[in-house]
């Protein structure tokens, strides 16, 4: 029997036992000795030091009470109850499909794949920079093109960066239409028009049979099948366009281009769409991964990441990102596009759903769906029903009139089928992968509203593909090994686990990187993702029927408003870069409203992130450059206050990162948004940095009007090896009514769609309500007071060694620090780079290297981390330093040594003889913890020089590449 006088002393214990304590790395013993380490008696004192009192406030966050696990689970699960999973023939580039379960759990649901970070330190992510390879060869063979990026975010934004690309292709000064064929998917062209109206694109939509390319026409984008199922043979319209030096771009289905002739067959010069049918869930829209493929000669104008083939140290072969890798921070208001990342971890369930089934089985799934929309078709057509009579693939389309619609659709609805009902009183029906023969015989059935006189198996009696010779598929494709190997479970399970086990991710070591916080992302938070009652839910079906999406949207984006002080938020932004294009447009909407669309100045300060002046440009805004320059890497508030003034009949808006890009607090962010309001403009506040203030200030109550938030940053969505993210936006209640549209017939003032999806990548953010829900206010308030105490603990750590080139009030830093290594080079010709490469022989991937300062490392630990892992990274660092000592104390080569050979891969330790002057156990084994565990990097140093100048971009030809 328990003593009712325990009960206090026990709810205390339970308490240790937490969530809050399960994510935060620190415990209060350990936080007692990192305060006494950095001179506070707590850690309110370290906060009131590090934070301006200008910006802080009592924050008693509207927020619900802290659950636990089970508890925010089983909420959650009735949330999800909410959602009617109907069977869904509703299309439009959506289809349900089936993720082979050795790929759901070995990949989707393995954090040894979805924990890993962008592969900017390609020694160490060789094994996802694969998939990607594989990703990238299976588009170009699919697409019959030459060369294909690693993903874009969807379909829609990979038909609007298409669109872009073909704009600055455009040798016609004169031409400044986009065609766009009335048969594509219409949040496509929702996307397209959005994206068209700041760059003075005229989009012009139309039947591709009748519309006549004039010389203002710089491209086009046809449908292929078209939205309605109809297939056309598009080499003659593609022919005029080129004719009037047009870029052709087909928006392909890719399972379709299984059976049907490649767009780069029929003449086009850019192909796009979304690999979502080939294995990843519906998710109500996403995250799924679009593909770009191009024509060679465009390589250096293609958007996103490409992963490339060089060769490393060894001369073997070794994959790294190519050409455009972070062309933001090169070219910044000059880049073509502000996408930074990919959808990798989808494009790696794609790419291995390819693998997996070869071309025999694509092609068997093809026919298979082509199958079963024929012999619907054949029977509504027995039924009295007309069908479009264009060859199909997948879709058809059924005249009925309005009366006949809406008998048929209760009918279906009381079924649980869903169709897609066009404006003209027509019903769309799309197979997929899933559709069986009992499928096609009830839809007879709904249609019929009587006894249908015959069955599925009668009429496949009957069937012959209908499919003309102009566009049925005679090249091969996928012919490379890697997909004509692992046929079996057995053999895909250990090629995935192959590959992981050549990349670092958080199931290693922590990822310490500024601006990029790596934090835990718990199990708990993950689970719901795969529930069917999220995973198979389309976009576009009745929101009766996705009352538990509704549901989670609403709180969490009351959640995020909470938290940032704002009036209104939108999730559609499918990444951070969509969410500041989507806050920047808010904002020209907004002067456009009043009456001020001349309003097209955007400062920006000088360390900004590459992606805010290519937005900004985007958006149609004019950059002019902010100078930062005191030693705190502060906006220079007087350089501010003379350029918002000479602007200030011009000026739109100030994009600003808080805390800055430098790991500081400013304390004059105050002053800053009022000198813009001052002057007629608008705040935007780059979000990327909000870890350092939930719980403690809110952008919104210090001046900012518009605040993009990185959910794959601050609440916890992982990095997924690159991707995916959620970038939503919070603003002021004077932007509400511009926020996207999440409406296809919406007319309102909004700025439209962002993202091809009405929530964007809806099926990820139940991680970060779990996140919300499991930590209360009070636990996101601790997290971020323990990251800043993280944060400080590892820059004092670290002080002697690598001076913190940037400290805010009081000598403090925020979240992250940023360390000065480029006095090695002058002293022992040690390169950022060669550091970074020599943290893989003790076990870490580095930190982000020479961003916001060439030749520094920025630092962000997170709060996940303990002060065990702190002090490991730590030691790591200083026996570094130590290593690079001996070199300036002339005890080791300048020119031969272990950092600048690293990193040290177990073939060049073990084999061969050693030549080095220093011992193999210094190269693999510098540190005492190593012995217990050690991760080997697979390759030696990458020459990415020679990769670009030797481009390889495919499987084909990757065993020959390393004998050049």
């Amino acid at each position: 029997m328990v003593n009712l006088q325990q009960l206090p002393t026990l709810t205390r214990t339970l308490e240790n036992f937490s969530f809050v304590q399960r994510h935060l790395g620190i415990r209060d013993k350990a936080a007692a000795h990192m305060l006494a380490f950095l001179g506070y008696g707590s850690l309110d004192e370290l906060i009131d030091q590090a934070i301006p009192v200008k910006i802080r406030q009592p924050l008693d966050l509207d927020l619900p009470a802290a659950q636990s696990e089970q508890e925010a689970l089983q909420a959650f699960w009735a949330i999800a109850q909410k959602n009617q999973v109907y069977k869904n023939f509703i299309g439009m580039g959506y289809y349900d499909c089936v993720t082979p379960p050795v790929i759901q759990r070995n990949i989707l649901e393995n954090p040894g794949w979805y924990t890993a970070y962008t592969p900017y330190q390609a020694e160490i992510a060789q094994g996802r920079l694969e998939a990607l390879l594989n990703f990238q060869t299976m588009i170009v063979e699919l697409t019959g093109l030459e060369i294909a990026n690693a993903s874009l975010l969807d379909e829609g934004t990979a038909a609007a960066e298409a669109m872009a690309m073909s704009y600055g292709l455009c040798k016609k000064k004169q031409a400044n239409t986009f065609f766009v064929s009335e048969l594509c998917h219409p949040q496509t062209i929702e996307v397209i028009k959005t994206r068209a109206i700041p760059l003075n694109i005229k989009v012009a939509i139309a039947d591709h049979r009748t519309f006549e390319i004039t010389d203002d026409v710089f491209g086009v984008l046809l449908q292929y099948p078209a939205t309605d199922g109809s297939i056309f043979d598009y080499r003659d319209f593609i022919q005029k366009a080129h004719g009037q030096q047009a870029i052709a771009t087909v928006a392909a289905d890719l399972l379709s281009l299984c059976l049907l002739t490649p767009p780069g067959e029929m003449g086009a010069d850019i192909a796009v769409g979304t690999s979502q049918r080939f294995g990843v869930p519906l998710g109500y829209g996403g995250p799924h991964a679009a593909y770009f493929a191009t024509k060679a000669e465009y390589q250096r104008q293609i958007p996103g990441r490409i992963v490339g083939v060089s060769r490393d140290s060894q001369g073997q072969p070794a994959l790294r990102l190519a050409l455009q890798t972070r062309e933001q921070h090169i070219r910044r208001d000059k880049a073509t596009s502000n996408i930074c990342t990919a959808q990798v971890l989808l494009a790696v369930m794609a790419a291995m759903y390819g693998v997996y089934h070869g071309a025999e089985g694509l092609k068997a799934i093809a026919a298979q769906v082509q199958q079963q929309t024929q012999i619907l078709a054949m029977g509504l057509d027995k039924l009295g029903f007309v069908v479009n009579r264009e060859p199909i693939f997948d879709t058809i389309k059924v005249q009925t009139t309005a009366e006949q619609a809406q008998a048929i659709r209760q009918r279906a609805e009381a079924q649980g089928y869903n169709f897609r009902y066009f404006t003209d009183g027509s019903i769309g029906i799309s197979c997929d992968e899933t559709t069986v023969a009992s499928n096609i015989e009830t839809i007879w059935a709904i249609f019929s509203a009587a006894e249908v006189p015959f069955t599925q198996a009668q009429l496949v009696q009957n069937f012959v593909l209908n499919l003309p010779a102009n566009i049925t598929r005679t090249s091969d494709f996928l012919t490379d090994p890697v997909f004509n190997r692992y046929r079996s479970e057995t053999e895909l399970l250990r090629y995935i686990h192959q590959l992981q086990s050549k990349d670092l991710s958080l199931t290693t070591s922590m990822i310490p990187l500024g601006s990029c916080t790596m934090k835990l992302n718990a199990t708990a938070e993950m689970m719901p993702v795969t529930w069917a009652n999220f995973g198979k839910i389309h976009p576009f079906a009745p929101r009766s029927q996705t009352k538990g999406y509704q549901q989670m949207c609403d709180q969490l984006e009351h959640w995020l408003a909470e938290i940032t002080g704002f009036a209104g938020v939108s999730l559609q932004p499918n990444a951070g870069s969509q969410g500041e294009y989507a806050g920047l447009q808010v904002i020209r909407q907004y002067h456009i409203k009043r009456g001020e669309a001349h309003r097209n100045i955007c400062l920006i300060p000088e360390s900004a992130h590459g992606t805010n002046p290519a937005s900004a440009v985007m958006c149609g805004f004019k950059v002019i450059p902010i100078k930062c320059c005191n030693s705190q890497g502060d906006i220079e508030i007087e350089d501010l206050r003379a350029k918002a003034e000479k602007y200030q009949d011009n000026l739109a808006a100030l994009m600003v990162t808080y805390p800055s890009t430098h790991g500081v607090f400013e304390v004059g962010i105050k002053d800053i948004c009022q000198i813009i309001h001052d002057n007629g403009g608008q705040v935007y506040l780059d979000g990327a940095n909000m870890n350092a203030m939930v719980g403690i200030c809110r952008p919104g109550d210090f001046g900012a009007d518009v605040c993009h938030l990185n959910l794959h940053k601050t609440f916890c969505i992982p990095h997924g090896g690159g991707g995916p993210g959620v970038g939503p936006i919070g603003v002021a209640a004077h932007l509400v009514p511009y926020l996207p549209k999440t409406e296809l017939e919406d007319k309102a003032d909004n700025i439209g769609f962002i993202s091809a999806a009405p929530y964007g990548s809806a099926s990820i953010l139940p991680i970060s309500w779990m996140y919300i829900a499991m930590m209360g206010a009070a636990g996101l308030t601790k997290a971020t007071k323990v990251a800043i105490l993280s944060a400080n603990y590892i820059a004092k750590r670290l002080d002697d060694h690598y001076p913190v080139l940037f400290k805010g009030m009081n000598g403090c830093v925020a979240h992250e620090c940023i360390i000065d290594l480029r006095d090695l080079r002058k002293s022992a010709d040690v390169t950022v780079e060669d550091v970074a490469k020599r943290l893989m022989d003790y076990g870490f991937h580095a930190p982000t290297i020479s961003w916001p300062v060439a030749g520094t490392m920025m630092i962000e630990p997170t709060e996940s981390e303990s002060l065990e892992e702190l002090d490991r990274f730590c030691e790591a660092m200083i026996a570094i330093r130590n290593e690079i000592r001996q070199i300036e104390r002339g005890e080791m080569s300048k020119e031969d040594n272990p950092v600048k050979n690293a990193p040290h891969t177990a073939e060049s330790v073990i084999c061969g003889e050693w030549t080095h002057p220093y011992s193999r156990e210094v190269a693999a084994y510098p540190a005492p913890w190593l012995k217990q565990h050690k991760f080997w990097a697979t390759v030696g140093r990458i020459d990415n020089a020679y990769g670009d100048r030797n481009l390889v971009c495919s499987c084909v030809g990757m065993e020959a590449y390393g004998e050049g």
